[in-house]
């Protein structure tokens, strides 16, 4: 796709406004902090889903886990609604290919914000699943099932929400929290390739950003992540907060997954530097 997108209009777009619309009915249920507690919970679990499922397992491939392990973190990546884990890690490996390059579908460089934003997640175009680009994770039935019914776990966090604390648990443990998930996740694309330092000169624009690795559990760290997208961690140095490679390290002491990878510092910095552990380098 290039030049100025199009943006057909489906029906399963509807409930993308629609949780926008119930999350502003935060304003008019009652209020308790118990609630706002639930949403920040519900966010961040399912924001690991998405960092540590989605994208560092699913889509590079960074570490490994049982089929059992990988069906659980596809569910929870799945009830984040943002498509199935085989669409997801499809494209994600496209955009790798294509970063910021005209075939990105997502570059803000080539699109503007709000189509890297979310619009091309709204875009009919990008409806089909790249199959061609996920060969080692189309032979798996279970995932083939989630990715065309990627809804139902959302459907039933939905669910559980309302069982469990009725109608304000259901606005923030579901609206709200699927609301801002949405958008920390789209932040990635938008603001991680525009605002930021560049510790390495990679050849697209992404770029390392503090308070965008707060909000994603890591993901912030994007320069990083596209200068070695192998590693399991993207924060490289102790000092760059990346929650979701420490939750990784807990299910590894645990045995639930294995085998996490990290970058080879001493041979990725750019030239001339040296790394010394407790000195940051110095990045552009």
């Amino acid at each position: 796709m290039s030049g100025t997108p199009s943006f057909p209009r489906r029906l399963q777009n509807l409930p993308f406004w629609a949780v926008h619309l119930a999350s502003l009915s935060a304003f008019f249920v009652e209020f308790e902090w118990k609630w706002v507690g639930l949403c920040v919970f519900v966010y961040y679990a399912r924001m690991f889903g998405i960092t540590a499922g989605y994208h560092r397992y699913f889509s590079h491939r960074t570490y490994r886990m049982n089929r059992f392990w990988q069906f659980v973190m596809a569910w929870l990546g799945a009830s984040s609604l943002q498509m199935g884990p085989l669409w997801w890690a499809a494209h994600h490996r496209h955009h790798h290919r294509h970063s910021d390059a005209p075939e990105d579908i997502h570059s803000p460089l080539q699109k503007g914000f709000w189509y890297s934003h979310c619009f091309w997640f709204l875009d009919g175009h990008n409806d089909r699943t790249r199959s061609e680009l996920i060969p080692d994770l189309m032979r798996y039935p279970e995932l083939r099932w989630l990715n065309r019914w990627y809804v139902v776990p959302g459907v039933v966090l939905a669910v559980s929400c309302l069982a469990w604390g009725g109608v304000p648990a259901l606005v923030w443990g579901f609206a709200v929290s699927t609301t801002l998930l949405w958008h920390g996740t789209f932040t990635i694309n938008s603001l991680a390739h525009v605002f930021g330092s560049r510790r390495f000169e990679t050849s697209d624009t992404s770029r390392n950003n503090f308070w965008l690795a707060l909000l994603t559990m890591g993901e912030g760290w994007h320069n990083n992540h596209h200068r070695y997208q192998s590693s399991t961690n993207q924060g490289f140095f102790w000092w760059e907060i990346d929650a979701s490679y420490y939750v990784l390290r807990a299910l590894a002491l645990l045995g639930v997954v294995s085998k996490l990878q990290k970058a080879p510092l001493h041979r990725i910095l750019p030239a001339g530097q040296v790394w010394e552990p407790g000195v940051a380098p110095s990045e552009g």
